[in-house]
């Protein structure tokens, strides 16, 4: 943060700590009851032009970094718990060798061996059976040297997983465990939920999570049986092979469970990020969004689109969150300070996402409110003198603090292309036919006659940034189709996973907004 007075930088005050003693003299103090609004609103302003944030607009982290995004602090105990139970079991079954020197074939029957283990009556024997094919999933860490081996074998043992059918027997369990009334009871009656209480879920969770972010993310390496897996598990998920319901919808129920107070015991981050993965992994994320847009205007015989918004978005900055309320009560102190007639200091407008676009005056803000008081008797030229003074020096230093970024070359103004509907220009030839020649043409878009010359080459500018989305093809389809439901027949809806998905969420479309 910069000093009121210059470009030299000065440290915040803490709050609740004193301020530093300084040798130079200092102006009157504000009153008492002013100073924490003072400093709150030092703190949160920050400079004019912060540097970029360290933000990546995209679908998902970096592969390693959402792995470790499904663990907490508190589970780091029970990563021991599961290599030990996979060592117990796996060393009773090969004497003296490890997993990463077994063949293919030999790991095939092993996981087999285990799966065969997954269907025991004995609840706490289904639950080590489990938490050894958890450490399978994570990527039997015991035995590798560094993080890029964990990763490696995390996949391909997830590969191996699935061909086998474990994703399947867990999803029985899921099922099961999301049924036992027991569980819940039991946690409906304690005070306080513990890590305990969603021990046997968070294991399922995990090694779904695990399999569905492995087998996601595609390499260059993959050879082409795990292409194949990759394709037969996205639409195994997409549709309900083994259920009458889409995976995803199971994950939404979980959550309004939880959210209505039936079931506290469920861990909703776990849930959440599973729920997050499944619909990237089956809908698709921006640019399957953008061919889908592309092609889907291709067959409807519209132009292709102007940009792409995401690589729009990708090259603006990050936004400042909302104003404070507290910042807005200092704003209506400034505006009362300034209807008496007191001049006083306008604050710094905080970063919007546009900035990156109309950077050429900083201080526009600002001095457009100077030049709005100018006309009050209290200005004096030494405060507007100062005022200059403050900004050359801190003008200056504004282009070191901002670091080199990939940006998209666009004129001044908006980042996207303008986009103009029919209706638009309808309503604004509707308009100036009134105002000119006192009666309208109806729809009528290309008929000029009686209109002064600027009302043409605002009609013309119209035309060229004319947008026909695929809703409003969609929405004349769907009209048609009332008028004539006899002649024309019924819609013909393709079955996508996103359709099949729509269908099932629709009676309970609210509750599940509302718990997320």
């Amino acid at each position: 943060m910069e000093a009121a007075g210059g470009g030299v930088p000065a440290p915040a005050p803490a709050p609740g700590r004193a301020r530093p003693v300084q040798l130079q003299p200092q102006p009157q103090p504000p009153p008492k009851n002013r100073e924490p609004f003072r400093s709150q609103r030092k703190e949160s302003e920050g400079s004019v032009d912060c540097p970029n944030l360290e933000f990546q607009y995209g679908d998902a982290d970096s592969h390693g970094v959402e792995l470790a995004e499904l663990y907490s602090y508190t589970e780091e105990p029970e990563l021991n718990t599961n290599r030990r139970c996979f060592e117990d079991d796996f060393h009773t079954q090969v004497q003296g060798r490890r997993w990463l020197e077994l063949d293919g074939a030999q790991q095939k029957a092993y996981v087999m061996h285990l799966l065969d283990g997954l269907e025991v009556v004995n609840r706490d024997k289904r639950l080590k059976v489990a938490r050894a094919i958890l450490y399978l999933a994570q990527g039997v860490f015991g035995d590798c040297d560094n993080e890029g081996d964990v990763l490696h074998w995390s996949r391909h043992n997830s590969f191996l997983l699935y061909r086998l059918g474990t994703f399947t027997a867990f999803l029985e369990l899921l099922n099961m465990e999301i049924d036992n009334s027991q569980a819940c009871s039991s946690a409906l009656r304690k005070p306080a939920i513990s890590l305990a209480d969603s021990t046997e879920l968070r294991v399922l969770l995990s090694v779904m999570y695990l399999m569905v972010e492995n087998i996601r993310v595609e390499q260059e390496a993959d050879p082409p049986e795990w292409k194949t897996c990759r394709e037969t598990f996205r639409m195994e998920l997409s549709f309900p092979v083994h259920t009458e319901e889409p995976f995803a919808l199971l994950l939404f129920t979980m959550v309004t469970k939880f959210c209505s107070g039936h079931a506290p015991h469920f861990p909703m981050k776990k849930v959440v990020l599973l729920l997050w993965k499944v619909l990237l992994f089956t809908l698709g994320g921006f640019e399957a969004l953008q061919e889908m847009k592309v092609k889907k205007r291709e067959e409807l015989g519209l132009p292709p689109l102007p940009e792409d918004s995401i690589q729009v978005m990708r090259s603006m900055r990050a936004a400042s969150p909302p104003t404070f309320s507290i910042e807005l009560m200092e704003q209506q102190q400034q505006q009362q300070q300034q209807k008496r007639g007191h001049r006083s200091r306008r604050p710094l407008m905080k970063q919007d996402s546009l900035d990156i676009y109309n950077e050429r005056d900083p201080f526009k803000n600002d001095e457009a409110g100077v030049d709005e008081e100018e006309n009050d008797d209290v200005d004096s030229g030494i405060e507007g003198e100062l005022d200059l003074m403050e900004r050359d020096a801190i003008i200056p230093t504004m282009p070191a603090q901002r670091p080199p970024i990939e940006r998209v070359s666009f004129p001044k103004g908006l980042p996207w292309a303008p986009k103009v509907r029919q209706k638009d220009i309808e309503h604004f030839l509707e308009a100036s036919r009134n105002k000119f020649i006192g009666f309208t043409l109806g729809q009528d878009t290309e008929t000029l006659i009686g209109l002064p010359r600027p009302i043409h080459e605002s009609v013309k500018t119209l035309k060229q940034h004319k947008y026909v989305s695929i809703s409003d093809i969609q929405i004349k389809n769907e009209q048609e189709l009332e008028k004539c439901p006899m002649s024309l027949g019924e819609e013909e809806v393709q079955e996508t996973p996103c359709e099949i998905l729509y269908r099932a969420m629709l009676y309970n479309l609210p509750q599940y907004m509302v718990s997320l």
